[in-house]
């Protein structure tokens, strides 16, 4: 799995942080994950469900709602529908970079939040809910002894989760506008609830309420003896399993690469991610997922093999698999074959056509063969080696076919 940093606007033009967690291979389906009232994309919660889920092979994007963790905004005067508008711009992000999310899934008031912008995104076919409350307001509860204090004076300091935040009274305002009961109802798509039944900051009571407003198909999964902000790995390991599991049967999963062997074998997609400094590209093969990338000394992200070290890699790893098919075919005991390589430019000193100043490529190969094998066995898998294909194509030449694509504007 690989994590991915990433920023987006939201509607109002501000910068929103981010987080992809991505599977090892090409994702199945996308998800967006929507954090707890004052949390953040850094929360437990939402770190381990989305690389629970990445795991499982569904790619996630967690990410800070305005004038949290490190997004940018105000977040004394933002309510409830602020958060709404940043998963709807989280979505329409996601579609543009080639993600769609079919997928939502919100913690707490974040969930709540999850269930009102679903109702306006026809892409997002599953919706699941962890410890949601049933009404928006219900966090006034957690500062209802600044309340007065807000409304009197337009705004206060309060104390949420041992942190200190401004709450304005626009943000009041917000809070009580949306009934999340009613967007429930209006739903109309699958919809998940995972509650624990001991919940001492949204009770039980929160998830009878979105149970019965909702319609079919619904379910319910107890979460046991989890808290409200699933501190423990296990209950996070535990949602994981439960919503990849359930939502598998309504997400349309991306197509696998791997339906037709033939067609692609060798078949390689290189594309610019443009969100991880200048040179990041993504390349997809036989349905797994890398990266390429410069190192930080050429102005890049270092966030993968430069493209020589992939070509380096090849023929390592050709040489590898070459000597390991000739020892089996000759049942001879070779326990274990080991590469290391180096790569190099040299002045082309024997080169007819090269001039003074040519370079060219020189591949070093230090072959370690383990194994109870005589002086003649070991000469002759020397010999091999410089039958492996890809050393052949280095030392022979290709001849590349280019072909411009032409798309409309």
């Amino acid at each position: 799995m690989q994590s991915q940093r990433v920023e987006f606007k939201n509607l109002s033009g501000e910068t929103l942080s981010g987080v992809l967690e991505l599977p090892a291979g090409v994702p199945e389906s996308w998800a967006i994950f929507a954090h707890c009232f004052t949390c953040s994309k850094k929360s437990l919660a939402a770190s381990r469900i989305a690389r629970g889920l990445a795991e499982r092979g569904i790619g996630v994007l967690r990410f800070d709602f305005t004038g949290l963790g490190d997004s940018s905004g105000d977040f004394s005067t933002r309510g409830f529908s602020s958060d709404v508008e940043d998963l709807v711009a989280a979505a329409e992000w996601m579609s543009a970079t080639g993600r769609p999310a079919g997928l939502m899934i919100g913690h707490s008031l974040g969930g709540a939040a999850t269930i009102v912008a679903a109702t306006a995104l026809p892409d997002i076919k599953a919706i699941a809910t962890i410890g949601a409350p049933s009404d928006a307001g219900h966090v006034v509860a957690q500062f209802k002894n600044s309340v007065a204090e807000i409304e009197a004076e337009g705004r206060a300091q309060v104390n949420l989760g041992g942190r200190p935040f401004v709450l304005s009274r626009t943000f009041l305002d917000e809070i009580g506008k949306t009934t999340v009961i009613d967007a429930a109802r209006e739903l109309r798509k699958p919809l998940l609830i995972l509650h624990a039944p001991g919940d001492e900051v949204v009770g039980i009571d929160n998830a009878t309420d979105l149970f019965i407003a909702a319609k079919h198909p619904k379910s319910f999964v107890s979460l046991d003896k989890s808290d409200h902000l699933l501190t423990g790995k296990a209950d996070s390991d535990f949602v994981a399993d439960v919503i990849s599991g359930w939502s598998a049967r309504y997400m349309q999963r991306v197509p696998s690469a791997k339906a037709s062997p033939q067609e692609q074998e060798n078949q390689v997609l290189v594309i610019e991610t443009g969100e991880n400094g200048p040179y990041q590209n993504e390349i997809l093969m036989n349905g797994r997922r890398f990266f390429a990338d410069e190192p930080e000394s050429l102005g890049g992200a270092d966030s993968g093999p430069n493209p020589y070290a992939y070509v380096v890699a090849g023929l390592g790893a050709c040489t590898s698999i070459t000597l390991r098919m000739y020892a089996n075919h000759k049942k001879w005991p070779l326990q274990r074959v080991s590469v290391r390589l180096d790569h190099e430019k040299r002045h082309a000193e024997d080169c007819v056509d090269c001039g003074p100043n040519d370079r060219i490529d020189v591949f070093t190969r230090y072959i370690d063969i383990e194994g109870e094998l005589d002086d003649a066995q070991r000469a002759r898998l020397l010999e091999i080696a410089d039958r492996c294909p890809v050393h052949r194509t280095l030392e022979h030449g290709a001849k590349v076919e280019t072909h411009l694509v032409t798309k409309p504007a």
